[in-house]
């Protein structure tokens, strides 16, 4: 019985540049019990939720496309360095009206400028405070209901000379959008183009319990071999990274082999980031209770060693490894809904763990066709899959009581 039945929900508003183009969406909050409409109760936890859900919820290509994202950021979260987790060039940092400009705000800023993140003032209003910030920031956004089109021209007047471009929100009507485009705006957001749209997957919950004991390995400095033995443990984690990891990096061109390769690509310090993100976004410390689970990483273990004991993988050092990873995803719909296609198309799996877990083709096809067998005690399609895959029964037997020792020590 499928126990996690709760989904990811982001809403995404189009931003439109000068020709009525699409250039980049607007990310916000969406919970459960507020689908049509933000109803935040803690702002940095949405805010956490909104980063945490674009990067390895749904991923940042299949939310944004080739656009840019605007997030809307609390003092927490914005000083925060879970925010070098974002790929900068794909992300408009929003600074809310709400936000106090102190020095520490300002030289945050520069920080984030520096290091090559594009900045935008939320709901903004012209005061000689922000003069600093001025100089700082790539946009402005002027909201209509606050300042009206027919006093955009005084309003105008005060921003020239400053680099920054000029977005109008809220805009409702043709002849709003027309004015603005008269007056010089260079982009444009409200209900006149689109409403915002809630964009929904089902939703893989890692557990809090999971996040505190990777964060202390993390803060630990723990090995690499243990970082690798706690994802594995965890489907859902083994997922969310590498979802995260094309999220980060973008690695299109670099097939993801292992769990270990995945860890190396993204690095310790992203991984510690997003857990923290994580942790701040969660409202809830329990594990699942789902059997299906543990089978996930039983599964990815006997995978892993019926693959070192086949002749036809002798040699091939990373064929323990991709085993591995295709036992714990062939259970990810059975857990969490996600349909075995959509897990191929969103992650950048090597070729080989990509057409065992869609088509059984393939050695690592055949090793899951002997798994599941084995799963199900079909003595007779075992006995098959041992013959073809030159592998001894008996030791198809010892692999079946490590894997399950090996679970049985993974507790926590």
């Amino acid at each position: 019985m499928k126990q996690n039945r709760q989904n990811y929900l982001i809403g995404r508003q189009p931003i439109l540049n000068r020709d009525q183009q699409i250039c980049a969406y607007e990310l916000l909050f969406r919970s459960a019990q507020s689908r049509d409409a933000a109803a935040v109760s803690d702002a940095s936890q949405a805010t956490a939720s909104v980063i945490l859900n674009t990067l390895s919820g749904f991923g940042v290509q299949q939310i944004l496309g080739k656009h840019q994202g605007f997030i809307n950021l609390e003092f927490d979260i914005l000083m925060s360095d879970s925010l070098e987790l974002l790929p900068k060039e794909r992300v408009v940092l929003e600074l809310l009206e709400t936000l106090e400009v102190t020095p520490v705000l300002v030289e945050r800023c520069r920080e984030l400028k520096a290091n090559g993140f594009t900045l935008a003032l939320d709901d903004h209003q012209f005061s000689s405070r922000y003069e600093e910030l001025y100089q700082l920031v790539d946009i402005v956004k002027v909201d209509l209901f606050v300042t009206p089109v027919a006093s955009l021209d005084t309003v105008l007047e005060q921003y020239r000379g400053y680099p920054f471009k000029l977005l109008a929100e809220k805009v409702e009507t043709r002849d709003e959008f027309l004015s603005c485009l008269d007056l010089g705006f260079d982009y444009f957001q409200g209900y006149y183009f689109a409403k915002p749209a809630l964009v929904e997957k089902r939703k893989i919950d890692e557990g809090g319990a999971a996040l505190l004991w990777l964060m202390r390995q993390l803060t630990d400095d723990a090995e690499i071999e243990v970082l690798e033995t706690t994802f594995r443990s965890n489907p859902g984690l083994t997922y969310k990274l590498l979802l995260l990891v094309n999220s980060v990096s973008f690695s299109g061109l670099q097939k993801i082999q292992t769990v270990r390769h995945a860890i190396s690509m993204l690095g310790r310090s992203q991984i510690k980031r997003w857990v923290q993100l994580a942790l701040f976004a969660t409202d809830s410390s329990h594990t699942l209770d789902n059997p299906l689970v543990e089978m996930a990483a039983v599964r990815g273990s006997l995978m892993e060693q019926m693959a070192a004991a086949c002749p036809r993988l002798r040699g091939a050092k990373e064929a323990p490894e991709q085993a591995f990873m295709t036992g714990i995803l062939s259970l990810l719909e059975a857990i969490y809904d996600i349909p075995t296609q959509q897990i191929a198309d969103e992650l950048n799996l090597s070729d080989e763990v990509q057409q065992a877990l869609v088509s059984r083709d393939g050695i690592y096809g055949s090793l899951l066709d002997l798994v599941e067998a084995l799963e199900q005690v079909d003595f007779v399609k075992v006995s098959q899959l041992l013959g073809t895959l030159s592998i001894p029964y008996g030791t198809a037997m010892q692999a079946q009581i490590k894997a399950f020792d090996w679970q049985t020590g993974m507790g926590r």
